[in-house]
């Protein structure tokens, strides 16, 4: 079987027993980046299994050896740097030829950057939308975040931590100026969420040097979430 395995975005002692449990019993691990995921396993003193690093660029190659390696009945987990793989990540390549092809396969639940910022940001969880990285172009950029400027749902999205930025400017002239909140190194020694206004944000972040990774959050359209 595969198992596909949600890491720690940060706090190691997020990992599941679950989790540790089927990372013992892989003969194979598919993975982001070979090294972290061995920083991983030796922190919990998992002997190290056979692994291959499954990233965007190789998954086509990589979704054969790991198909052929779960029907002869080898153990193998798929995992990403943290979170959940196949989330803003190649891995759903992985999972959906296994669903199409019919090789079983089950999801070990863990943490999760979406849930954790929408959480941490004091906004409506009724509905929300993650739609993983915005585009980088300053136009487009803005038409993406306009896809969204009528729906009540709150938005969730990832950015870099050197784009932070502009994103909120764009934001701002998208959506008009309503509630948000720059979430940075969630679950991390120096975890930090500003809330308030996307225009007190940009004013807070225009210049600022922003060091990690960033779960951005917005509030929908109700007026009761708007300046």
């Amino acid at each position: 079987m595969l198992h596909v395995v949600a890491t720690p975005i940060g706090n190691l002692s997020d990992l599941s027993p679950r989790a540790l449990d089927a990372f013992k019993a892989a003969a194979l691990i598919a993975c982001e980046d070979t090294r972290r995921t061995w920083q991983l396993l030796s922190h919990f003193g998992v002997p190290r299994p056979e692994m291959i690093s499954y990233r965007q660029g190789n998954e086509e190659r990589t979704t054969r050896i790991v198909l052929d390696a779960v029907r002869s009945g080898r153990e193998t987990v798929l995992c990403s740097d943290g979170g959940y793989p196949g989330i803003s990540d190649p891995g759903y390549r992985l999972i959906r030829a296994c669903a199409k092809e019919g090789v079983a396969y089950e999801v070990i639940p863990g943490a999760s950057a979406v849930n954790v910022a929408l959480l941490a940001s004091g906004l409506s969880t009724s509905s929300f939308t993650f739609r993983g990285f915005p585009p980088r172009g300053p136009g487009a950029l803005r038409n993406w975040f306009a896809e969204d400027a009528d729906k009540e749902h709150t938005l969730i999205c990832y950015e870099s931590p050197f784009r932070i930025g502009a994103t909120l400017e764009a934001a701002l002239d998208a959506l008009g100026d309503r509630e948000a909140a720059v979430c940075i190194e969630l679950t991390k020694l120096h975890e930090r969420v500003s809330r308030g206004y996307l225009s007190d944000l940009v004013a807070e972040f225009k210049n600022a040097k922003v060091k990690g990774e960033v779960a951005l959050v917005i509030a929908g359209s109700n007026p009761k979430f708007k300046r």
